[in-house]
């Protein structure tokens, strides 16, 4: 079965953007419900991939790990990892509050940034790891795009509707009250810190499974896939104009802001010489642009966040 050009790239497409809607849907829980300003998506995001990498490819000199485990092993101990990090990491950082906590989630970000590039042992430094395996490759010939596509569809859709029927939980419920104010929780009698660690852990481990999954979708990865402008930047934009606090519209922003990034790199494509060196600055502006046009227009996004169903029986 062969894609024409044309199909190839729509797949592509949505497959990237399935990825980012991942990583969106669990910025969603830090700061959609909870307020959280993590602006180290990337740390996360990157820890996922390399722990799922470690665990899935064959033997290497260049790095630990050669364990072989099934693609789902790969994703779990992935999302183990980002929540163990994420643990500490809040544990340490969750006292502080709006700007510090920004300031102090980029330091942890550059932290492992670091961390992955320079420890050769542990992750083959700026070489980065090949060679990691693709689920479900080789079941149809030609067929590996559209499989893997279906692969990320399923752990999209079932991210959502776990985030879906956890939005009308009281635990939720909670995470939006201390949002809200912090103090009036507190008086009543809620544990807070710990509130906000078990948001900042869950919304990291969602972040942990989508960069297993981009793993396993470029078959390598290195330091510099996991730069803060895609691996943090795109998501906030993606999850502010598709409407923090609700997952449909961090699904929504997923899409419209890939297709965005995606369009202006055919855009840019066509400049001449003079200016390709200029392209990607040009990039950032037109999404800047795009979000500033949709905060002025819709500053809750295009799909603001709705109050949740009480159930009858809570």
């Amino acid at each position: 079965m062969e894609l024409s050009g044309l199909a190839g790239y729509a797949i592509f497409f949505f497959t990237v953007a399935g990825i980012y809607a991942v990583l969106a849907l669990g910025l969603n829980v830090q700061w959609g419900y909870t307020g959280q300003i993590n602006i180290g998506v990337a740390a996360f995001f990157a820890v996922g991939a390399y722990t799922s990498a470690i665990l899935t490819t064959a033997p290497s000199p260049g790095h630990v790990g050669g364990f072989e485990l099934p693609f789902v092993a790969g994703l779990i101990g992935a999302m183990i990892c980002a929540g163990i990090l994420a643990f500490f990491v809040g544990l340490v950082t969750l006292k502080l509050r709006g700007d510090y906590l920004a300031i102090a989630s980029i330091g942890i970000a550059e932290i492992v940034r670091l961390f992955l590039k320079n420890e050769e042992w542990l992750t083959n430094g700026v070489r980065g790891i090949p060679a990691i395996p693709k689920p479900l490759s080789g079941l149809v010939v030609g067929g590996d795009p559209l499989l893997f596509l279906c692969v990320i569809l399923f752990f999209v859709v079932l991210t959502y509707l776990v985030l879906e029927r956890l939005f009308c939980s009281p635990w939720v419920r909670v995470l939006r009250a201390i949002r809200a104010n912090e103090d009036a929780v507190l008086a009543a009698g809620k544990h807070v810190l710990w509130f906000r660690v078990e948001a900042f852990v869950f919304g990291s481990m969602i972040m942990g499974l989508g960069g297993a999954l981009y793993a396993h979708f470029t078959m390598f990865i290195s330091p510099e896939a996991f730069d803060p402008m895609f691996g943090t930047f795109l998501v906030w934009v993606m999850l502010i104009a598709g409407g923090s606090g609700n997952n449909k519209g961090a699904l929504l922003g997923a899409v419209i802001i890939w297709g965005v990034w995606s369009g202006t790199e055919i855009f840019t494509s066509q400049l001449p010489d003079a200016l390709v060196t200029r392209a990607s600055a040009l990039r950032i502006f037109l999404i800047g642009l795009l979000l500033e046009v949709i905060l002025i227009l819709r500053p809750q996004g295009l799909l603001p966040e709705r109050p949740p169903k009480l159930s009858g029986s809570e």
